[in-house]
């Protein structure tokens, strides 16, 4: 129950979940080295594999550290998945992520996404097609339902198992919740009780430490919790996560210094791979995150935003380690 397929998992294992300009191959590296079981791209549009997009073809790129890896797609056009699946395939990831529950306007306007909660006859043919593309296991990352009043899921997971999927991933909101309210797993525990799933279930939303992820897989029975926004400049989540649940272990918080250390290699890997401009602009949303309970950080977060170069967030952090270091 806990595989994708025929790859090893682990028998609970801890998913780095996709976020757009923040699961990049610098920082999934970063979370399997403090303990993420599998790691999934950031979501690449189908039509930009197809047209070779040079953004699209960068997002592929994985380091063989980071196995299991799956690529994560979204798009509006069977057709169109249907090719990037096998584009996608041709990076040789452990298995590809069908992106059925993006809540994002520009996405879900254009069709993709969570849109597909609103025709599920389309998602279906969208994932027997993939599935029959290519040869990796694929998977499915979806929500409960468009809105309050169309919670789905039960049914819709079912479906998605029959069409060939492997293994679905459940964020706990609606896509009228976007990213707001309180996430309600109730649902996701329905699917587990469905005694006809038989495929590996997993639990996404507000899970932020080890007792929560206990919590919810003690309560609804998921077989893997992904772990979305609590990881964002914190990686180290996973390992109190993993300590947590192994023997009730609190880990303290990492000392300046090591997220500092951190932080230094989390930007380098970044640079190389999007240039100076682009991770510096992208790692602006993470620096609060890596420096969560520093007192007085906002001004130094507000220098490290608005820096220009990698030599003024040099600069900022050289004073950071000598302040708390």
């Amino acid at each position: 129950m806990h595989g994708i397929g025929n790859i090893a998992t682990g028998t609970f294992p801890l998913f780095l979940s996709p976020m757009e300009d923040v699961t990049d191959s610098s920082f999934r590296s970063i979370c399997k080295s403090f303990g993420a079981d599998v790691v999934i791209t950031e979501f690449i549009s189908a039509e930009g594999l197809i047209r070779e997009a040079v953004k699209s073809r960068i997002k592929m790129q994985f380091e063989e550290m980071e196995r299991p890896v799956g690529i994560q797609i979204f798009g509006s056009h069977v057709d169109s998945m249907k090719k990037a699946a096998e584009v996608a395939e041709a990076a040789n990831p452990d298995f590809i992520d069908l992106n059925f529950g993006c809540p994002v306007k520009k996405i879900v306007m254009k069709g993709g996404g969570s849109a597909l909660l609103q025709d599920v006859p389309k998602m279906i043919c969208m994932a027997e097609a993939v599935v029959k593309a290519t040869r990796l296991p694929v998977t499915a990352k979806t929500r409960l339902g468009w809105d309050e009043g169309h919670q789905e899921i039960v049914d819709i997971a079912e479906r998605l198992q029959d069409a060939g999927i492997s293994a679905i991933g459940i964020h706990a909101r609606t896509r009228s919740q976007l990213y707001g309210g309180k996430a309600d797993w109730t649902l996701i525990g329905k699917v587990k009780e469905n005694p006809r799933m038989k495929i590996p279930i997993w639990g996404n939303g507000d899970v932020d430490s080890g007792p929560k992820a206990e919590e919810m897989k003690n309560r609804y029975g998921v077989d893997g919790i992904m772990v979305g926004r609590a990881a964002m400049g914190n990686p180290w989540i996973f390992a109190e996560i993993k300590a947590w649940l192994d023997n009730h272990t609190i880990l303290p918080d990492p000392p300046v210094s090591e997220r500092i250390g951190v932080l230094r290699n989390h930007i380098r890997k970044s640079v190389i791979v999007k240039g100076e401009r682009s991770a510096l602009l992208e790692l602006r949303k993470l620096y609060a995150g890596y420096f969560k309970g520093i007192p007085d950080f906002k001004k130094h977060r507000m220098r490290l935003v608005t820096a220009s170069d990698f030599g003024g967030v040099e600069a900022v952090l050289t004073e950071l380690a000598a302040l708390y270091g």
